[in-house]
């Protein structure tokens, strides 16, 4: 699986887990900031919760941890595509 289609799986991955009820997974801009606020800056306005959750989705889905004392979590949650990159390249690093 490449980069491109992770970020939609993971798109699909956080509306459905998160619960995001007014959001489609072709709403998720995938260079935007996932914790932004939606205020027209972009985000979608998650919190320290919906990053565990997330997180927990993530490697029940994919089989890659994101450890919340990682010195990269906030760069591996900055966006889907960062998202979608770093696991990409767990997995690669597995196989």
């Amino acid at each position: 699986m490449n980069v491109e289609e992770l970020r939609e799986e993971l798109k699909e991955l956080i509306v459905k887990e998160l619960q995001l009820d007014d959001v489609s997974p072709q709403d998720i801009v995938a260079d935007a900031p996932i914790f932004g606020r939606d205020d027209g800056g972009g985000g979608l306005g998650l919190d320290s919760i919906d990053a565990l959750e997330l997180s927990i989705a993530i490697n029940r889905q994919f089989g890659v941890a994101i450890q919340p004392d990682d010195a990269n979590h906030r760069d591996v949650f900055a966006s889907v595509t960062a998202l979608a990159t770093y696991i990409h390249q767990q997995k690669a690093q597995t196989s």
